[in-house]
């Protein structure tokens, strides 16, 4: 088995759908040997489409695509009994509910709204505050709050990691990236022998892949909805501990704590600009211990190749 056949032996065993993907651009790549996506676009799916030229399945053509290695694409398709095209027209559909949001997705969302409220209306502050006090008192009650805030960051690190590692599909983001970027090869190349037919369906092609990037934003935005959610709480619990924008302190001694360059400071003294020194050292912790936790448990948030 040659190279190409083994890259589509590999891609149906990931998921069997793009046995018919393949199907369907062998059929339409049947006559001239090239294949645009406007051709397919009804019955495959963005993503089946990205993962062929990220796979390097389909490669650039004249003015389309060309099926590397026609006769081992088909071959390993032939072998495994596709040898008419599948109604997949509900790929593209079952594509977009894999990459949607569920209930559980949009009533964090939901959520998140909610408690943005603390941050401006007090009463809510209180609220969420004496409630979170409920669970992180005991903490506070044995550390300085220095270490208190050092341990939330520590969890905050953790759990913002693994939710971004389980929820965000770096895969589907890297097919519409390979996607994206065959279309500007193809394009610049169209350019460079003055193409104006080819430019304006490469175009075309660039304006309908860029309707995508939406999709790719949501993937991006769902773990942050359940990082905010966890998160917010235990801001607003320092915001009321500290008793921020003139509220009342719940924190039996106030104290400080000594910062490099800015030396012994109060906790709500302004350290960067406006910003006061329990944030400033909340953020530093959360973004060494997030990065920490991210190389020892080798996660990974960008694009998989």
């Amino acid at each position: 088995m040659g190279r190409t056949a083994e890259k589509v032996q590999t891609l149906i065993d990931e998921n069997p759908n793009m046995e018919g993907a393949i199907a369907v651009v062998l059929r339409e790549s049947d006559g001239d040997g090239e294949v645009e996506w406007a051709d397919v676009r009804d019955e495959i799916s963005s993503g089946q489409w990205g993962r062929l030229i990220e796979k390097g399945i389909l490669v650039d053509g004249y003015e389309g695509f060309e099926v590397r290695d026609r006769e081992e694409v088909a071959s390993v398709v032939d072998a495994d009994g596709t040898t008419s095209t599948p109604t997949t027209g509900s790929t593209s559909s079952d594509d977009d509910e894999e990459s949607s949001w569920s209930k559980w997705d949009k009533m964090a969302a939901g959520g998140v709204a909610l408690t943005f409220l603390g941050y401006a209306w007090g009463p809510a502050r209180d609220a969420i505050g004496s409630t979170m006090d409920l669970f992180l008192g005991p903490l506070n009650d044995v550390l300085p709050f220095y270490a208190v805030i050092l341990v939330l960051a520590l969890l905050t690190g953790l759990y913002s990691s693994l939710l971004q590692a389980n929820l965000m599909d770096t895969s589907k983001m890297s097919e519409y990236q390979g996607k994206m970027k065959a279309i500007q090869e193809k394009r610049e190349r169209a350019k460079e022998r003055g193409d104006d037919e080819a430019m304006e369906r490469i175009q075309q092609e660039q304006m309908e892949a860029m309707g995508e990037q939406m999709g790719m934003l949501k993937e991006q935005f769902r773990p942050m909805v359940w990082i905010m959610l966890l998160t917010i709480p235990v801001f607003l619990w320092m915001y009321w501990m500290i008793g921020a924008r003139g509220a009342e302190a719940h924190l039996q001694e106030i104290g400080g704590i000594v910062m490099p360059l800015a030396g012994q400071v109060e906790w709500t003294s302004g350290v960067i600009g406006p910003m006061q020194a329990w944030i400033v050292w909340y953020f530093v912790c959360s973004m060494a211990f997030t990065q920490l936790m991210r190389k020892s448990l080798n996660i990974s948030t960008t694009p998989t190749g």
